[in-house]
Order: C-alpha cells, then sequence, then structure tokens
C-alpha cells in the first residue's frame, strides 16, 4: 500500500482518536500497584501517545465485563510513525519491559496484550519476544487490523512479525470485512471500522472468558 493511502486511512483515525482523547488512558490508572488486569494496549500509525481510539474502545468494553475486578492500563510507549518494524520494535521491548515488570512484581496480575494497526504489529512481535516463563501471566490477547496484507508485508520488506504460536489459543485476531491493511482488500475506510462494528466489543466479551 502506499504511503499517501496509508495516511488517509490513519488521518480518519486521528479524527476519531481525538473525538474520544477525553476518554483516553495515558498509562498506569489503578491506585493499587497491582491491579487484577493489566491491559497493555499499542496503538496505531500517528495516534497521539495513550491507548487510541481502537484501544480505548476496547478497554471501555473490558471494564463492565471484569467487574468488580479492578483493571490497570499501560498504553506502550513507542514512536507510532516512520518505518513500521523499526517502530514496532521499540514498542515491543517497551510491552516487554512493562510485561516483565508486571510479572515480577504482581505475580498474581492476569495480563492481556492488545494492538490495533501498527500496533498489532508490536503485540505480535512482543509474544515473539516473551519469555516461555510469561505465557501463564499472559491471560489473553486482542488485535485488530493486523498489518499482514501483501502490499503492506511487500512495503516492510517482505515479512512482519506474526503471533507466537505459543499465544493463538487465547488470541482473539479481527480484520474487518476488505479492510486492505489485515487482507487483500481495498477499502481504505474499513481500517477504521473496528469500534462502529462492534469488534472491539467482540473481543471484550473473548478476553473477559480469559481471565
Amino acid at each position: 500500500m502506499s504511503a499517501g493511502s496509508v495516511a488517509r486511512i490513519i488521518s480518519v483515525a486521528l479524527v476519531m482518536a481525538w473525538m474520544l482523547s477525553g476518554l483516553m488512558d495515558t498509562g498506569h490508572a489503578a491506585a493499587d500497584p497491582c491491579a487484577d488486569v493489566d491491559v497493555v494496549v499499542a496503538r496505531a500509525t500517528d495516534e497521539p501517545p495513550g491507548t487510541g481510539f481502537v484501544g480505548q474502545a476496547f478497554v471501555n468494553a473490558l471494564r463492565p465485563k471484569v467487574s468488580p475486578r479492578s483493571l490497570d492500563v499501560y498504553a506502550v510507549n513507542y514512536p507510532a510513525s516512520g518505518d513500521l518494524v523499526g517502530s514496532a520494535s521499540v514498542g515491543a521491548d517497551d510491552a516487554l519491559a512493562h510485561v516483565q515488570s508486571t510479572v515480577a512484581n504482581c505475580p498474581n496480575t492476569r495480563i492481556v496484550l492488545v494492538g490495533y494497526s501498527r500496533g498489532a504489529t508490536v503485540t505480535d512481535l512482543t509474544t515473539e519476544r516473551l519469555t516461555p516463563e510469561a505465557a501463564d501471566h499472559v491471560a489473553a490477547i486482542a488485535i485488530f487490523g493486523n498489518p499482514q496484507s501483501a502490499r503492506i508485508k511487500n512495503d516492510a520488506g517482505g515479512h512482519l512479525p506474526t503471533i507466537n504460536p505459543l499465544y493463538r489459543s487465547r488470541t482473539i485476531d479481527l480484520c474487518f470485512p476488505d479492510d486492505p491493511i489485515c487482507s487483500e482488500g481495498t477499502n481504505d475506510a474499513a481500517h477504521v471500522q473496528y469500534v462502529q462494528s462492534g469488534m472491539t466489543d467482540q473481543a471484550a466479551t473473548f478476553v473477559a472468558q480469559r481471565l
């Protein structure tokens, strides 16, 4: 996909992101240092720091499904712009450090990994780098619009990470029909339909059942 096409997709997403900016979590929110559930969210390309509009919609849908358990949110700190693989690698390093810290300091906390668009690549790469010991602590994974189309792979040099097989049974991987980022579709607008379509709520139900 051309840089112009991706930019058009993300510009729509950014408008939605700013509309929801008042609801966004930008990091840890729980007073208790060890929440029952810790959601690690990687945002999409060019979204402002935080959870992003898809990630925040997912968190909003998940909270009531896990209540009265406490839920903490960590927004992955990475440059969601520029080189897809390079920036995703930075994000995966940050997510991995957070997961490892959570496992070490809060061993009873159930961890959920979430990523949308470029953030899904961050999540994929994070699962490739997690130690086997972390597997028991990662309860579920939700990814949306995972960049896997032939055009995106070509732009990325022919290869993009995928979910580690160890985690696939606890992963929901959602691709809206005709989304040109995660499929061979041609509808740019499809890439920003994950909230309106109800897929964030679908993913939250999947995750809640595994916590």
